[in-house]
């Protein structure tokens, strides 16, 4: 299963980027944070209506997701664009997501492609990961293994855990990379850090199996139970399969280190 573009957005806040006419500006993110939507507004257009590229962003963001203001994706898109031409990269990132999918503008998989790629070139995560999509599905481009590990590894990299847990996959299988046990291991294992359900799982299959880290149906045990706590399809099956080759001591030991885990939750890189 495929992490979609979508999710991305999912992680992603304002960008705090302090303009010329900062005073103002650290205003309206004063009252955006503070939850006063309105006033955010009034203090982001004067200054988006200047071409000031964070607030264009901001108020693009506020469109979009309908803060203050009506819901409205084709203004959404047009503040992005303004900031996106100046070089704004959120903003090139989310107007080149609003091509792909077709939200406020008309879906235009080059378009996409060129904003992805403006964004990702000056280090945006989400547009590195979202280019790794691309070429790992064909997305209108086609399908490049080396092309997706290149742009995954941009974004595992500066801790992207869908892009370390995808990364991870591909060196597991040899996709666009030589395959290896190790590397997919390391990758995976930062992702199931993070709480990514479907690399809790695989890691548990990693340390069922003994494929780049050492054989431990403990571990195993311990991370099909996360897993399944995220609700990922046979997770449970995998967990109770394993709890078979286990005696009562060692399953209390794995259930108390996924109890653990979720007591510390998440680690954040």
């Amino acid at each position: 299963m495929q992490t979609t573009l979508r999710a991305v957005l999912s992680a992603l806040v304002l960008a705090l980027v302090v303009p010329v006419a900062a005073q103002d500006f650290e205003a309206g993110v004063d009252a955006y944070e503070r939850g006063d939507y309105a006033a955010a507004l009034r203090e982001f257009r004067p200054l988006a209506d200047h071409g000031d590229a964070s607030a264009q962003f901001n108020l693009g963001f506020m469109y979009e997701n309908g803060l203050g203001v009506a819901l409205d994706q084709t203004e959404a898109a047009g503040w992005y664009r303004q900031a996106a031409e100046q070089g704004d990269a959120p903003a090139q990132y989310h107007l080149g997501r609003m091509y792909h999918e077709g939200q406020g503008v008309a879906q235009d998989g080059v378009a996409a492609l060129i904003w992805f790629e403006k964004s990702a070139g000056q280090g945006n995560a989400n547009a590195q990961f979202s280019l790794g999509l691309i070429y790992d599905e064909g997305w209108g481009v086609p399908e490049d293994d080396a092309a997706a590990v290149s742009w995954y590894r941009k974004a595992a990299e500066q801790g992207d855990a869908s892009a370390q847990y995808n990364l991870g996959r591909m060196y597991y299988d040899g996709q666009g990379v030589a395959p290896d046990h190790f590397e997919a291991a390391r990758w995976i294992q930062s992702a199931a850090d993070q709480g990514v359900g479907l690399a809790q799982k695989i890691l548990g299959i990693l340390y069922a199996q003994g494929h780049g880290v050492a054989h431990d149906y403990v571990q195993a045990h311990m991370w099909f139970s996360l897993a399944a706590g995220q609700g990922i399809a046979d997770a449970d099956q995998a967990r109770d399969y394993v709890a078979n080759k286990l005696s009562p001591a060692q399953i209390s030991e794995a259930e108390r280190r996924a109890a653990a885990w979720r007591l510390t939750g998440p680690a954040q890189e």
